[in-house]
């Protein structure tokens, strides 16, 4: 589906971001990108995404396709309408706009009004606490109903591949279960994810692989499981969070009967 090759990328000219990376995301699949702050996560959704020249970055070198066509030279735009969007760090909403408003504006490129429909049911199924505050402005929402309604946009779009870029940033550890359950039912439906993350319990649990950024590099890649039981990674990523993963598990099994009905 989405295939990044020796992606070079530099900003301003001088500071290199990304070195070379090469990674895959199968149809059908969710792929973690792991890595500490300032390893190129970022860097590198927004030059799939196309929106890195809104950042001062640039492209030295290397190709992205997507099923099949490359993604050079489009804009983010034509992007999104190949079915390929991006959920950026931070959420992001419009404060301002309702619940619903935000959730149009995210199905604006969308012509089909059945498919809009089709889209707009399946986020207020996603999330029904969204349906029942559409009246309700995005900035007065948690941080929790927040990303929601960022994921719920982009959704909105009839995306094949939706790009997530730290979904569980500040939010509490039982809503970080929850998050990590939700990708796997919006995979379950049958859209592919690539998702970004410093959390590397979650990111490892739900994902099928993973590949970890360091300095703008690929150190190591492979099955989730797989890396989640290397020394490198339990030491480098999973040490920190080894203190909060027995809370992690345990929120999110006990909500796992009910994250369909998520309602933060």
């Amino acid at each position: 589906m989405l295939e990044v090759e020796g992606l070079q990328v530099t900003y301003g000219g001088a500071v290199q971001a990304l070195r070379g990376v090469t990674l895959r995301v199968p149809d059908g699949k969710v792929v973690a990108v792991l890595g500490s702050n300032g390893a190129g996560k970022t860097t590198l959704l927004r030059t799939i995404s196309n929106t890195l020249k809104l950042h001062r970055g640039r492209v030295e070198a290397g190709t992205i396709t997507f099923d099949g066509a490359s993604l050079t030279g489009r804009d983010a735009s034509a992007i999104v309408a190949t079915g390929l969007v991006q959920v950026p760090e931070g959420r992001r909403i419009f404060s301002r706009l309702t619940v619903e408003e935000n959730l149009r504006a995210g199905a604006m490129g969308n012509r089909d009004k059945s498919a809009r429909a089709a889209a707009q049911t399946r986020v207020y199924d996603l999330f029904p606490v969204l349906a029942e505050r559409r009246s309700q402005r995005g900035g007065l929402l948690s941080g929790g109903e927040q990303q929601m309604l960022a994921i719920g946009r982009a959704l909105m779009a009839g995306p094949k591949l939706l790009l997530l870029d730290e979904p569980s940033l500040g939010l509490a550890p039982k809503i970080i279960g929850q998050i990590g359950q939700i990708i796997r039912d919006i995979h379950d439906q049958g859209t592919s994810v690539l998702l970004v993350e410093q959390n590397a319990t979650m990111a490892l649990q739900v994902a099928d692989s993973a590949y970890v950024l360091d300095v703008g590099k690929v150190s190591l890649e492979g099955p989730a499981n797989e890396l989640a039981a290397t020394d490198a990674v339990q030491r480098l990523y999973l040490g920190q969070a080894a203190g909060d993963e027995t809370q992690v598990q345990q929120a999110a099994a006990r909500s796992t009967k009910t994250l369909s009905r998520w309602t933060a």
